[in-house]
């Protein structure tokens, strides 16, 4: 087993994969976030499918969002989700953004640099992955921090959904950048049943103008296990001054704590087959399975049945 000097890359502003380690005596952070306020407002940024979504009564309740990200360094940068120009650390900024997908689920968060076993909640738990874990590639069998520990195995056993940004190199998932370097945490999600590998498309995608996919983001490439778990969604940067896959993955943390709060029986493995299953290819440009994997989420197509399998 390797001990791998493994670096946490946090996705930042401008689209590019930071592999900086993150130090210091930090604490994680479990307490429930507030939740938003009764009537939620469609932001610019996102899909008109979620206001249908909570129009229906499906907002996230009932449904815990846990999101492993940076609470605790000084880096801070600027964007605006709702309304208001603000600095936040990159994992404020994406709990933010699952908050506003998901306004009535419970927020947690996690700091990831503490390397701790991340906690579940009671009943059904959404984890929020904007971060990789690089090391030169062609390296072995990770020694596991508990933290990456836990989380691979709720992805393996069906825990969680684990919601995983896919990463900004524009390469194959599971791939080495240019640099040679391997988000070793995708490479161990690839095939767990409740893990999602999310791309980014540069805006949402409709039938009467597909989205192309954003330059900077990693794809699905040619092994058909991770076209079947990947799918992309539109991020606005134009609208918001956020880029990256690290803001598609609370779109598709929101999309799972919307569509649990439908499906109150259906597992973690359920509530993920049913998001990659009912992705759309018609509002994607060229649409190709080695590219866009399974499509652009759809959380219409995901909600419409009356039931799930």
């Amino acid at each position: 087993m390797n001990r791998l000097p493994l670096k946490r890359g946090i996705e930042a502003l401008l689209a590019v994969l930071v592999a900086a380690a993150l130090s210091g005596n930090a604490v994680a952070q479990n307490r429930p976030r507030p939740n938003a306020p009764a009537s939620p407002v469609l932001q610019s940024w996102m899909s008109p499918e979620v206001g249908a979504a909570w129009a229906s009564g499906y907002r996230g309740q009932g449904i815990t969002i846990t999101i492993v990200d940076d609470f605790s360094s000084a880096s801070r940068f600027r964007g605006n989700l709702s309304g208001a120009s603000e600095r936040l650390r990159h994992g404020e900024w994406t709990r933010k953004e699952a908050g506003l997908i998901a306004p009535s689920a419970t927020l947690r968060s996690h700091d990831f640099a503490t390397g701790r076993t991340v906690p579940l909640n009671t009943g059904f738990n959404v984890l929020n992955l904007s971060y990789g874990m690089m090391a030169t590639a062609g390296l072995g069998t990770v020694g596991w921090s508990a933290q990456e520990s836990s989380i691979l195995l709720y992805a393996g056993e069906g825990r969680a959904v684990v919601s995983k940004a896919a990463g900004n190199d524009a390469v194959a998932v599971g791939q080495p950048n240019a640099a040679g370097t391997l988000d070793y945490l995708n490479r161990d999600l690839i095939g767990k049943p409740s893990a999602i590998f999310v791309g980014a498309l540069s805006r949402n995608g409709t039938v009467a103008a597909p989205a192309s996919m954003a330059s900077y983001s990693n794809f699905a490439g040619a092994d058909v296990t991770v076209q079947n778990q990947f799918v992309v969604v539109g991020v606005e940067s134009s609208k918001t001054g956020l880029a990256g896959t690290s803001f598609a993955a609370p779109i598709v943390s929101g999309y799972a704590a919307i569509l649990a709060s439908k499906f109150t029986a259906a597992t973690p493995n359920q509530i993920t087959s049913q998001l990659l299953t009912t992705a759309r290819q018609d509002t994607v440009q060229g649409y190709n399975a080695a590219i866009h994997g399974r499509g652009e989420a759809s959380i219409t197509r995901a909600l419409s049945p009356v039931a799930i399998q």
